[in-house]
């Protein structure tokens, strides 16, 4: 349960002088084993786990197989790298649920009491789900201007509604992020940053999409 990101954010608390749990030396958690296959199930989980992540780009290539056919031979053309931006945007969210929202979340909850007569003693099935959960989730969150691009292609969003509904989003991503990450300011901003720089990038990516959808019904015209 150690991560780089304790030392970097223990630093970093420590150069603002803020107090902070990070700096401690041993999380106060025990992981245990209550079951037969418990231990055997966490490494079958995490093998399955790092098999989805790396066979990822071969998934999404059997995905555009899928619906490649449906597009112009133009559009084909112009979305040549959506296979390789679509991965990177998946691994690069992975990377930062598994050494962000991770270890941000295993702080808060271990250091979580209601009494100093509870221990927390967790089973290895709840740790792997949450690191699981964790990387995953942040890892299809990241593939969120894909998903803009493809549900501006459909006509079911437009620059305008995500324009339109931009606060909403602030308000969604800071909730959620106050309730994974530790009660400070500092933690729930770095987890809402990438999110809502991913919100902002897909507002661009929708109007472009816009923008070129026009250009042609112009050129049809």
């Amino acid at each position: 349960m150690s991560f780089p990101t304790y030392d970097f954010l223990c630093k970093t608390a420590t150069f603002i002088n803020f107090d902070t749990t990070f700096c401690n030396e041993k999380i106060p958690l025990i992981l245990q084993n209550r079951t037969m296959a418990g231990q055997f199930s966490a490494d079958i989980w995490t093998a399955i786990l790092g098999g989805f992540v790396i066979s990822f780009p071969y998934v999404i290539y059997q995905l555009w197989k899928f619906i490649s056919p449906g597009l112009h031979a133009n559009e084909r053309k112009h979305s040549r790298g959506f296979i390789i931006i679509s991965s990177m945007l998946f691994f690069i969210g992975v990377l930062f649920g598994y050494y962000i929202v991770t270890p941000l979340s295993i702080n808060f909850l271990a250091n979580y009491s209601i009494s100093e007569i509870v221990d927390n003693q967790i089973d290895i099935s709840s740790y792997i789900a949450l690191v699981r959960s964790s990387a995953l989730a942040s890892g299809l969150i990241f593939e969120l201007p894909i998903i803009i691009y493809f549900l501006t292609k459909i006509g079911l969003v437009t620059p305008k509604i995500l324009r339109k509904y931009r606060k909403y989003a602030l308000v969604i991503v800071l909730i959620l992020s106050a309730v994974i990450t530790p009660p400070d300011i500092a933690s729930q901003v770095i987890v809402a940053i990438p999110i809502l720089v991913l919100y902002q990038v897909s507002i661009y990516i929708s109007k472009i999409v816009i923008r070129n959808q026009k250009r042609k019904e112009k050129q049809h015209a």
